[in-house]
């Protein structure tokens, strides 16, 4: 059975923002200010629609970016525990095996999820798809002594590359 690739430039508003104003964790505003633009031909691929996306993003007040990190879940948190991720974070989050943590691997996330949030205010965020829990638990060590510029800005490139990979997955 062949899937229709949707594009970008042919779709209603409605049909827009229902495929890509989840891109941006619960932050359809980014697709919304978008389409309102005016979706070129341009964006009828990947790296056109994620560069158009992602101009918004940045070009948004710190404030706005603050409040796309934190539509953020924490990595196998209690949302995920119960069962209250988007779709898409759940794929992602069940793609790298963090619905299967043992007890102590649990513990660890726990701790460093507190920990990241009261030192930065916000959760930590990494692109999971294709990384392990091994490698997804050695960047958040790793992270969580980061300055919290450094941090915020690691934060919103997760968030970025987060996106394509969203993007890449509905139109590729």
């Amino acid at each position: 059975m062949m899937t229709i690739k949707p594009i970008p430039s042919e779709l209603s508003q409605t049909e827009f923002l229902k495929l890509f104003g989840g891109v941006f964790e619960k932050s359809n505003w980014i697709a919304e200010d978008l389409y309102l633009s005016g979706i070129k031909n341009e964006y009828n691929n990947a790296d056109g629609l994620h560069n158009a996306m992602v101009r918004i993003f940045r070009s948004s007040s710190h404030d706005k970016k603050l409040n796309v990190l934190l539509a953020h879940p924490d990595l196998a948190g209690k949302l995920a525990q119960r069962g209250e991720l988007t779709i898409e974070s759940a794929n992602e989050q069940k793609s790298a095996g963090l619905d299967q943590l043992t007890p102590n691997e649990f513990a660890e996330f726990k701790y460093l999820n507190t920990t990241y949030m009261k030192k930065y205010g916000f959760p930590f965020i990494i692109a999971v798809k294709g990384l392990t829990k091994i490698k997804i638990l050695s960047q958040f060590k790793k992270r969580v002594d980061n300055s919290k510029t450094t941090e915020f800005n690691e934060a919103c490139l997760q968030v970025e590359k987060i996106a394509y990979i969203r993007i890449r997955d509905i139109i590729d």
